[in-house]
């Protein structure tokens, strides 16, 4: 099952790919996500890997998943190691008014389990894709209150100077 959601960020690229790429921080933003952890040395970047599970109906699937791109300030895409197949991008285009569009795709499937398998996925879709549509106002919500505190303290240290 494939999943698409987008939203427009009053904030730079930068700022957006910048709180994206802290793993501390989609315990914060994502909806859902009930464990989202480090796994290895490698924080962040290519080859990174993580131990996430999200919450569907009463149940917690995910596994292990491994950052298999990574181009700075315009994609993250993320497979599974172990654990539910699954595979999800973040993309982040810069659009004209200096604001970004974020678009979160998420791709999963009950690999080998015929007709149940197909079924269960029909039966997640429609909350994994609340999940997306939510995650992504958080996000939205998240960045553009930083930007705002960032804005805020510029104005702050520039009276300071003045």
């Amino acid at each position: 099952m494939r999943l698409n959601e987008s939203i427009v960020i009053s904030a730079p690229p930068t700022l957006v790919w910048d709180y994206l790429a802290e793993p501390s921080n989609y315990l914060h933003f994502m909806s859902g996500i009930t464990r989202w952890e480090v796994a290895g040395e490698q924080r962040t970047g290519l080859g990174a890997r993580y131990r996430m599970l999200i919450r569907v109906g009463s149940a917690e699937v995910g596994g292990l998943i491994e950052i298999v791109e990574w181009d700075e300030r315009r994609d993250m895409a993320w497979s599974s190691v172990l654990g539910v197949d699954q595979r999800g991008r973040w993309r982040l285009r810069e659009l004209d008014d200096g604001r970004t569009r974020v678009e979160l795709r998420f791709a999963y499937g009950v690999a080998g389990s015929g007709i149940p398998g197909w079924i269960a996925e029909l039966v997640s879709a429609p909350q994994l894709g609340g999940h997306l549509r939510r995650s992504l106002r958080q996000l939205k919500r998240q960045v553009e209150h930083e930007r705002m505190r960032a804005d805020a303290a510029q104005r702050r240290a520039e009276r300071n100077l003045a």
